[in-house]
């Protein structure tokens, strides 16, 4: 949705609820978007950052061991012989 600043003055209390909600809301000037307004995200304390980042080491190694290895990887781009195909 976009609404002049003029506009925005009057329902500021309403605009922030529908940004909040997801919707997206364009402050406009002149008839030009001039600015955006989004939610901020919440910062997550120590316990659950601890959490998130053991998740995306544990993801990674499991990633890492599934495939061939580094030193195998692009066997295929190579003959019997060799060559490059």
């Amino acid at each position: 949705m976009k609404v002049s600043v003029t506009e925005a003055k009057g329902q500021l209390t309403e605009l922030v609820r529908r940004a909040e909600a997801g919707d997206e809301v364009i402050l406009t000037r002149n008839g030009h978007a001039a600015v955006r307004l989004v939610p901020v995200s919440a910062v997550l304390d120590r316990k659950s950052r601890r959490a998130l980042l053991e998740a995306v080491r544990t993801s990674a190694a499991t990633k890492a061991s599934a495939g061939p290895s580094a030193a195998r990887s692009q066997d295929f781009l190579y003959g019997d012989d060799g060559e490059t195909y």
